[in-house]
Formats: structure tokens, sequence, C-alpha cells
């Protein structure tokens, strides 16, 4: 001990008062409260930020924590929410067909197979390789349809997709949402919509937002699956 407080140059006594010092009320309500913290952060794998540990201490604890305070304790112990990574951008290219924003964020539905949304996200994975996982999702109870998966982000994946939401709902003609991708903008795909008698519905540029829900599901499993784990294959 003494070669430590020599090191940060402080004084033996100054260390021994510290240590014999009667804890206030605040410091051991912290303490208590870093353990319950601590206990649903590994609870649930690290994918709560401070506003959501605060919502859940207090609905289980009966407590009314400010998140305020939740925020500074979680960072005094370095508690980190799995955050979101941005997207990258890609180059854009001159689409073939474009539709109107037919769905207008209405993301309810009453029925299945009345909305559907797609889109294609990406994965990496070993010594830099990538994977792209391309998915249907049914707005009525936000389940997912069909997934393919592959090496390239290419038409190919995204007709694959589709295939197989067909084969599987053969009488589905639901609208079809997406981003203004180039697979979706393609005269190809256009033709599969139309001899399967479904109404094709695209996103404004630059308005994720308009396929909220299935960003949201790519958000969800890549936060609580695919950032708590390093894949090697």
């Amino acid at each position: 001990m003494a070669t430590i407080c020599d090191l940060l140059n402080l004084n033996r006594s100054s260390y021994y008062k510290w240590l014999r010092r009667v804890k206030s009320p605040r410091e051991r309500e912290n303490e208590g409260l870093l353990h319950k913290m601590g206990h649903l952060y590994a609870e649930v794998h690290g994918i709560y930020g401070y506003r959501r540990l605060t919502d859940e201490l207090n609905a289980r604890y009966g407590t009314r924590y400010n998140d305020k305070r939740i925020y500074r304790l979680t960072r005094l112990v370095g508690l980190k929410a799995v955050i979101r990574r941005k997207r990258p951008h890609y180059q854009r290219s001159t689409p073939e067909v474009t539709a109107e924003n037919l769905l207008n964020r209405d993301f309810t539905a009453e029925n299945l197979n009345e909305k559907w949304l797609t889109d294609v996200t990406e994965f990496k994975y070993g010594q830099g390789e990538k994977l792209y996982l391309s998915a249907i999702l049914d707005l009525k109870d936000n389940s997912i349809v069909s997934f393919a998966m592959g090496k390239s982000n290419n038409i190919r994946l995204v007709f694959d997709t589709f295939d197989l939401a067909i084969s599987k709902y053969p009488d589905a003609h639901p609208i079809f949402h997406s981003d203004r991708g180039f697979q979706y903008t393609s005269k190809a795909f256009k033709a599969k919509l139309d001899k399967a008698g479904m109404t094709q519905s695209m996103s404004r540029v630059g308005r994720c937002i308009d396929n909220g829900p299935m960003e949201g599901f790519w958000g969800t499993l890549k936060c609580e699956m695919y950032y708590l784990n390093g894949f090697k294959d």
C-alpha cells in the first residue's frame, strides 16, 4: 500500500482516513443500486442502455430513480449498451422502375398477407467476410414470411426470398413495400410482382423510416444477437 501511495503522491494518512470514513446514506444506496444494475445488465446480456435500465429497475423494484442518476452510475462503472451501427452509404444507381409510397407509413394490417415489407442487411464475420440476409416481413403480426442468405447482395438473393414467399403463400396479393435498392427497381423484379398480382410500393429517397418496421427488425436482430457474439463462419 505504501508503494501505491507513493506512486499516486498520496499521504498514507489520507488513505487510512478515507478507509475509516463512514459512508453516507447516498453512497450506500448507490452501492445497492449498482448491484441491481449489474445483475440486470448481465441478465439482458448488455442490451439495455441507461434509459431502459432505469425503466426496468423502477418497474421491478417499485422505485422512482431518475435516468440521469442511472446514466452517471453506468458511466462510473463502464456499463455500455450495444450500439446500433450506422448503415454504410452505397453508390446510387439509376432505377429502371420506381413506385409511389403507397404504404405511406401505415404500418397496420387487418389480415395476414395484406402488407409485406422487405429489405436486405449485411453481416460481417471471420476475416473481413460478408453475409447478406434478405427477408420479407408481414405487417399483420411482424412475422418473417421468408428469408434467404448469400455471399453477394444481388438480384438473385432478392428473387430467392420472393420465390420462397410465393411458394409458401401462392394466393397472396399484398402491397409489397421496399426501399429503392437496385434489386427492387429492376424491370425483372417488377415483372415478378405483376405476375404474382402484387402492388408495388417504395420508400421515398433517403427516408428509411418509410420502411420502419423492417429497419426495426434488423436493429433488434443485430443488437440482441449479432453484436453480442463473434462469428468466425
